[in-house]
């Protein structure tokens, strides 16, 4: 009995509440925590090794057997009997169904719900039976728990509270001041997500006619409305606002974002057609229009194409087989398609590459660039030679290059061009530098040779000697200047 008696003064004297912080807004609901915790706790005062001491009241029965349970609950005042709850009374009623037992029962198996011998039911077993759970009513919720969805937090706090993350309800602001406050509260906090949420409560909640007037004056809030409604896929809610704007262009691309989402390529084309009469401005108008005759030309170069190689007519198809369609392409990819299947074709027809230069005024340098990768790609070196040479009004001709000649050595030489091919356009490299790091990179010897030699650098010659094969005919080439 010493020992409980130690026990219980080292509890009331111990303590296990912390300090007051302006951080923890849950303080009230650590207390009810925390208190629990102790309530639960008062049964480890009992020591186990007492269970077996009987222990006797002024009756004359044992502490903790049925009849004295009964006989203590009876015994409590009317006041108190009141103000329990309607189920605790129920339970409390039904304790004289119990019978009594045999005092087998101590105090601390009273608080832990068991009885000792196996024999004789537990005490939580005859409450349970009777709908009754707990000893005392449940403690009623904390306000910390249902403060978010109660009408004590202004706009400002909402707010601030979003950003932290936290859970709140948004529906207690009812009025359009009350909204509008909301909104200003939120793009003051400079948060997005919490922008965009206040925007879909109000987009919920608001007509659209009211929701616009009220945007035209916050352009912070209505840009963030149309990159959420664009990335939504909401079309027909932003065609709306953008007309309510009267931003009539942005109208006009909105509608013609829509061909993305026809699979259908006749369908397509027919609703790029109706995107012409829409209110472009003037350039946009002219990608439009280009747009549309793209696809009208890829429909008819793709039903040909299709045939020639379904029939086997064509040996070019069956050398190199297409590997997708040409539909829905860039103006790019279409170039270089028609430079690789097409290219020898007459200016009149719709695949060949001079006619979409001229109908799509493609720039020099990017045809060019296309037509020269598609040739290369196919080893036609004359065509190369063809494409890259030039007549002047004298009817003299010179190679030419809008890309320059480096560039062209190195879309040659990733297409496996051989050592006399580069060599020959290596040479027209301008830059001295320039063309000797591609030479001595694609190991045109000559070229190196020819440009040491005009450069009269005798030491850089003798070195690069050692680079060449022995016996070769570089480093005779090289051993003749030497001398000389």
């Amino acid at each position: 009995m010493s020992r409980v008696r130690a026990d219980e003064e080292e509890y009331w004297h111990s303590s296990k509440f912390r300090a007051f912080t302006f951080d923890d807004e849950d303080d009230e609901l650590s207390q009810l925590k925390e208190s629990k915790r102790t309530v639960n706790s008062l049964r480890d005062i009992v020591d186990d090794d007492d269970d077996d001491l009987e222990r006797v009241s002024w009756s004359g029965e044992p502490v903790g057997s049925i009849s004295w349970s009964i006989k203590e609950t009876a015994s409590g005042s009317t006041t108190s009997l009141d103000g329990r709850d309607s189920s605790l009374q129920k339970g409390s009623s039904s304790y004289a169904a119990l019978p009594k037992q045999a005092s087998s029962y101590s105090l601390s198996s009273l608080f832990k719900g068991r009885n000792k011998l196996s024999s004789f039911p537990s005490l939580s077993d005859a409450l349970t039976d009777t709908g009754v759970k707990n000893y005392a009513p449940e403690l009623r919720r904390p306000k910390a728990e249902y403060k978010d969805y109660s009408s004590d937090w202004s706009p400002k706090d909402t707010v601030r509270r979003m950003q932290r993350g936290k859970v709140c309800s948004l529906e207690r602001f009812r009025s359009l001041q009350d909204k509008l406050v909301l909104l200003d509260e939120a793009v003051a906090g400079h948060d997005g997500n919490v922008i965009t949420a206040v925007l879909i409560f109000l987009k919920r909640t608001l007509r659209r006619e009211i929701l616009f007037r009220e945007l035209e004056m916050r352009q912070v809030a209505l840009c963030h409305l149309i990159h959420f409604l664009r990335e939504m896929g909401e079309q027909k809610f932003l065609l709306d606002l953008l007309r309510f704007l009267d931003r009539t262009e942005e109208v006009a691309l909105s509608q013609y974002r829509e061909h993305l989402n026809i699979q259908d390529v006749e369908k397509r084309r027919e609703f790029l057609k109706g995107c012409i009469g829409l209110p472009f401005s003037a350039e946009d108008t002219s990608h439009i229009q280009d747009h549309y005759t793209l696809l009208e030309r890829q429909i008819i170069i793709e039903a040909n194409d299709r045939h020639l190689e379904m029939a086997g007519q064509s040996e070019l198809f069956r050398k190199y087989p297409r590997k997708a369609s040409i539909l829905n392409m860039p103006l790019v990819t279409t170039l270089f398609y028609s430079c690789f299947y097409h290219y020898t074709e007459a200016e009149g027809t719709f695949s060949s590459p001079t006619n979409l230069k001229k109908t799509f005024k493609i720039p020099d340098k990017q045809y060019v660039l296309t037509a020269l990768a598609a040739r290369a790609k196919l080893r036609a070196w004359g065509d190369v030679d063809a494409l890259l040479t030039t007549k002047n009004w004298l009817g003299y001709t010179k190679k030419k290059a809008p890309i320059g000649f480096h560039r062209v050595v190195e879309i040659l030489q990733r297409n496996n061009a051989p050592v006399q091919v580069l060599q020959e356009y290596v040479r027209l490299v301008e830059d001295v530098d320039t063309r000797l790091n591609l030479a001595t990179k694609y190991k045109c010897h000559d070229v190196v040779i020819e440009t040491y030699r005009d450069l009269k650098d005798r030491i850089q010659l003798a070195a690069y000697k050692c680079k060449v094969e022995r016996g070769s005919a570089e480093e005779e080439k090289i051993n003749s200047i030497l001398s000389n």
